[in-house]
């Protein structure tokens, strides 16, 4: 990866305790990752095509099949669509509050399901949202605050309460594809990455843990689709960036460009695109065991490795 640099590596590998339960855990599948009947990775050629390529050159078998819930769209009736499958209870209003908002006015803020932050971390970011004078949603976990609840001071609501919306979780995905949110601020988790970028929404990155400072390295270095915002967050950084992600020459051509990865991830699922052949294969190669598999027929017990 040209131009990385340490602190873009994942999380699971900076570790100087050569007993680290999650540095080991990454050494035991890459000794085992060549024992594997397939590697299943959630993304498509056209983002990460150095990726595969490299992949494919070392493994036997390796299909991108992504984004998953573009291929979803694709399943007539979908049972998914109607039972949901968030492990989290959405609140549903804020689609209401979203559609009396002007298209791409809304900053949508969301820190994932697992990322946890200080409470002067959170006082930072509320400060930088209110003052940056534009709208925005923000979904506040009830233990997304370290050891403590989310509380965000009087005068905050106060300076926010016409322009401001915090919810306990909402239903993301349909969130990001409204035409009201003009801009993400997020974790860079790998989910909320693909989500953003399927639904033509440039982001702000603030990495926490695991995968999450490669994917924002990625994101702002390789598909020009996001801005970092530093770990030490400031509240006028915040500010900064997000009137320019919302607003100044940045944004626009960061908008422009995850537009044109939207476009390609639509591509990739559409009915004879790479991921949708991709699936097709891994299905028939692999679940019904139709192909030989290094000269020999697939064991009964070959591992599936899913990314």
């Amino acid at each position: 990866m040209n131009g990385i640099r340490l602190r873009d590596l994942p999380h699971n590998f900076m570790t100087t305790n050569p007993n680290d339960i999650f540095w080991n855990y990454c050494l035991e599948v890459m000794r085992r990752v060549d024992k594997a009947s397939a590697v299943v990775l959630h993304t498509f050629d056209a983002l990460e095509q150095d990726v595969l390529d490299a992949l494919s050159s070392i493994l036997p078998l390796v299909y991108a099949i992504g984004p998953l819930q573009l291929l979803l769209n694709q399943i007539p009736e979908n049972p998914l669509n109607a039972m949901g499958y968030s492990l989290w209870k959405e609140e549903t209003q804020s689609l209401k509050w979203l559609d009396s908002k002007a298209p791409n006015s809304v900053v949508y803020v969301s820190f994932g399901s697992s990322a946890v932050i200080t409470p002067e971390q959170l006082v930072e970011f509320g400060w930088g949202l209110a003052n940056s004078k534009l709208p925005f949603f923000w979904v506040i976990r009830p233990d997304l605050v370290v050891g403590e609840s989310a509380i965000l001071p009087p005068e905050f609501v106060d300076e926010t309460k016409e322009r401001g919306l915090i919810a306990s979780w909402c239903p993301q995905e349909q969130v990001l594809k409204h035409s009201s949110v003009g801009g993400f601020l997020t974790h860079c988790g790998w989910s909320s990455t693909i989500e953003s970028l399927c639904a033509g929404v440039p982001m702000l990155c603030w990495p926490c843990s695991t995968d999450q400072p490669t994917n924002c390295y990625y994101a702002c270095n390789e598909w020009d689709i996001g801005m970092e915002i530093g770990k030490d967050v400031k509240r006028e950084q915040v500010e900064k960036l997000v009137i320019e992600l919302m607003e100044g020459e940045k944004g626009k051509q960061m908008k422009n460009k995850v537009m044109q990865w939207m476009k390609l991830a639509e591509e990739a699922t559409s009915p004879h695109g790479s991921s949708s052949l991709d699936l097709d294969n891994f299905v028939n190669q692999v679940l019904l065991r139709k192909e030989i598999f290094r000269g020999k027929s697939m064991p009964q017990d070959a591992m599936l490795i899913i990314i």
